[in-house]
């Protein structure tokens, strides 16, 4: 599942991991006698943080996944054959929270399995990589990051992380987090999509940069739209810096499946809150009663296909929009692929557009897969 490549919650997230808070520790601190009060020290802190965070808005502050699209996008999914919706309106508040559920899932393989990878190896990527700042699309709250922070700093390397994401309120928050427990750490936070931001990074601060895309979001692009991808992280790169990169491996059917059909029905909820948020955002009056969860393995395009199938012959209308659809019963919306990769294939890929595999790790089962590359100075 993803953390979209569809520009706008640039999590990621798989999907990424996308847990949103603050913890007490970045707004508290304890007073003891003869210390300065509680308030001076949460402003002092705080004073300090603000310092060490830059936020740069290549969007207008304001957006919001609400207002990023004027429906243009569902209108061309719903009109065409097969009906079709962009996976970013999974992503409304209630989507979130389903999505941390799956997450948290016994079937979802992905997310515990990867974090485990990192554990393992990030120490082997911080010494490979040497003093390099850490450029991640799609960051949400971080929380693999950490673990890559924890790496460079146990090294004694200094901190510094370019998080993007399409929420500037999202990113604030979680940057403050982080630089509330990394004391050594400088944050320029990006508030854009992918596209935009990898056109305009800064120039480096420190002597390496690596872009990170973990989280298996790679599955949830087509074969042409990975190749699209692959030639803005080169286009943002400069010759022999890194892209370490997240992927969910094939493996046996009824394992995949498993995963995007939970026993408990999370993610089948998941899939048709994303009529409830249309029903929302463009005032229609789908009712998700008369459509169910469906999502299997497409073995030949090895890939999950997600899609919500119309239990009978309905109409259903998008006010905002001037949107009248038709839908035959059992007559499906693909809401989501998630491709499934070999590995040699990927790093063979990889190799001849310039970004040479250095490393590979994966789990015990090779469920998943890490991949660090270099790209290689051009002909």
């Amino acid at each position: 599942m993803l953390d979209s490549f569809v520009f706008y919650l640039l999590t990621v997230h798989g999907k990424g991991d996308r847990t949103y808070f603050i913890s007490d520790r970045s707004l508290s601190c304890r007073a003891k006698e003869g210390s300065m009060s509680i308030s001076k020290a949460a402003s002092s802190n705080a004073d300090t943080i603000t310092k060490r965070l830059q936020i740069e808005h290549l969007l207008a502050p304001t957006l919001s996944p609400d207002n990023l699209s004027d429906g243009s996008d569902v209108i061309a999914g719903l009109t065409q054959t097969p009906k079709s919706l962009p996976a970013r309106y999974f992503y409304d508040d209630r989507g979130s929270q389903l999505f941390e559920q799956i997450c948290e899932l016994p079937e979802y393989y992905l997310t515990r399995t990867e974090t485990a990878i990192l554990q393992k190896c990030a120490i082997e990527i911080a010494r490979i990589t040497d003093i390099c700042e850490l450029v991640e699309l799609g960051s949400g709250s971080s929380t693999k990051t950490r673990i890559l922070l924890d790496a460079y700093h146990q090294l004694g390397f200094p901190l510094r992380y370019l998080p993007i994401d399409i929420s500037a309120g999202i990113l604030e928050i979680s940057a403050r987090q982080l630089l509330a427990d990394y004391d050594s750490l400088q944050v320029h936070a990006i508030a854009s999509t992918y596209e935009l931001a990898l056109q305009q990074l800064i120039p480096k601060k420190l002597p390496n940069r690596m872009i990170c895309f973990i989280g298996s979001t790679l599955g949830n692009l087509n074969p042409s739209e990975c190749d699209v991808f692959f030639s803005q992280i080169i286009s943002a790169l400069n010759s022999d810096e890194y892209f370490l990169l997240g992927i969910d491996l094939q493996k046996p059917k009824h394992l995949l499946e498993a995963a995007y059909n939970d026993s408990q029905g999370v993610t089948a909820a998941f899939n048709l809150n994303m009529l409830h948020h249309l029903n929302k955002r463009f005032e229609g009056n789908f009712d998700p009663t008369q459509f169910e969860h469906w999502a299997f393995y497409n073995e030949t395009e090895h890939q999950i296909e997600m899609h919500l199938r119309s239990l009978l012959q309905q109409t259903v209308q998008l006010h905002t929009l001037d949107l009248t659809i038709q839908f035959e019963k059992s007559e499906t919306i693909l809401t989501e692929i998630s491709r499934k990769f070999d590995l040699n294939t990927l790093q063979q890929d990889l190799s001849s557009q310039g970004l040479k595999p250095l490393q590979v790790w994966t789990d015990p089962n090779q469920w998943f897969g890490l991949l660090l590359c270099q790209l290689q100075p051009s002909a």
